[in-house]
């Protein structure tokens, strides 16, 4: 039951980008069902909770304030092997839930979702794609964004790790210029037992060695609270 929380500097060439912040919150549940021998499929939502996000209009730059994000999901088949090497499966996708027209794009997307990972005693390297076409909702914009997130894990004594987990995009439809969005991630994590229960803590900073020109973040802090839970199957 990841809880990501998440502070968000930005920059640009638009006049006043550099004062622009986001704050949000985005629960991302991890719902694995075994269908066989080291097979496992999963869902995984990602529910955005928006605090505040600065946009860019005609007049400058509106806060709509608290607000629901679009949510992205995707559902997969994972297999592990014996080596170590896990590899994934499936679709993405993106539902139309923002609750305000500047935070979403009254859209349904969906796309191929790919991920390589292999995972040691020492810890955890990692890679997923995936893009996304606009299947239905509004018209007006196209979307073809191919977006992943690369990750990596390295394990230390007393429920310590170095870890990271950013997230990339490159927006197809976009000028030259506006199309990626890369950040470079370092962090750390601690697990704690709690009343039995594992929980653990991340800490990540995350700076964006390309984003849009005209406006996009510069820098991110994550900070991650994970409760481990029993399913009920």
């Amino acid at each position: 039951m990841n809880f990501n929380f998440d502070y968000i500097s930005y920059a640009g060439d638009l006049p006043g980008a550099g004062d622009q912040n986001a704050v949000r919150m985005t629960f991302q549940p991890v719902l694995p069902y075994p269908v066989g021998e080291s097979v496992n499929f999963f869902l995984r939502p990602a529910i955005p909770v928006i605090f505040k996000q600065d946009v860019p209009g005609a007049g400058g730059f509106d806060n709509p304030g608290f607000n629901l994000g679009d949510t992205g999901f995707d559902a997969a088949l994972g297999k592990s092997f014996p080596s170590g090497l896990v590899l994934v499966g499936g679709v993405a996708g993106t539902l139309p839930t923002a609750t305000d027209d500047d935070l979403g794009k009254d859209q349904w997307a969906l796309g191929p979702e790919a991920a390589a990972a292999v995972v040691r005693k020492w810890g955890v390297l990692g890679l997923l794609v995936s893009h996304q076409w606009d299947v239905a909702g509004d018209n007006d914009v196209d979307t073809n964004v191919t977006g992943g997130q690369y990750f990596y894990t390295f394990n230390l004594k007393n429920g310590w790790q170095i870890s990271s987990s950013p997230t990339f995009s490159y927006n197809h439809e976009a000028s030259s210029g506006q199309r990626w969005t890369f950040p470079i991630g370092v962090g750390v994590n601690k697990t704690s037992i709690i009343n039995g229960r594992p929980w653990k803590f991340g800490l990540q900073f995350w700076h964006y060695v390309e984003a849009p020109d005209a406006f996009g973040p510069d820098w991110q802090v994550r900070f991650t609270v994970t409760p481990v839970v029993s399913l009920p199957w």
